[in-house]
């Protein structure tokens, strides 16, 4: 059971990973390139979409890191999945103390209504964003190297 715990856990961070990455270095950079008002549009629609799943991404997979952790104490490599679940904490306040009130905000701009630095604000939510997407590497890293 815990061997399934393990893999399953793995997996959905790694998922995880793999939709943060897309979003920090393909969606965003396509979403820049598109003309007048439509990179507002699609980040606002993003923020909207990501924005109601990730919490429970981010929250689940720092719930089944820690019952891996506990699970998995006596095991060999349980420090790297407690290491990992500290990583995780990390990127859930990151994103609670800096992501999240950017991304709220843009959530609900329109062309009509957004502020004049709303450039400025999703640019400081990139480079917010790079680090969460490090830190969670990091975990998914750590992660496979208990798995393995």
């Amino acid at each position: 059971m815990l061997n399934a715990l393990e893999v399953f856990t793995t997996v959905v961070v790694g998922l995880m990973v793999g939709v943060e990455f897309s979003v920090a270095f393909v969606m965003n950079r396509i979403f820049n390139a598109l003309p007048e008002d439509s990179d507002q549009l699609a980040r606002a629609h993003g923020g909207r979409m990501l924005g109601a799943l990730m919490p429970f991404w981010y929250i689940g997979s720092l719930v089944l890191s820690a019952i891996w952790a506990i699970a998995g104490w006596h095991r060999p490599g349980a420090g790297l999945v407690v290491t990992a679940a500290a990583l995780l904490i990390v990127s859930v306040i990151m994103s609670i103390v800096l992501l999240v009130p950017i991304n709220n905000r843009g959530k609900t701009w329109t062309p009509e209504n957004r502020p004049a630095d709303w450039k400025e604000q999703m640019n400081r939510w990139d480079r917010y964003h790079y680090v969460r997407v490090a830190v969670i590497i990091g975990a998914f890293t750590l992660l496979v190297t208990a798995l393995t």
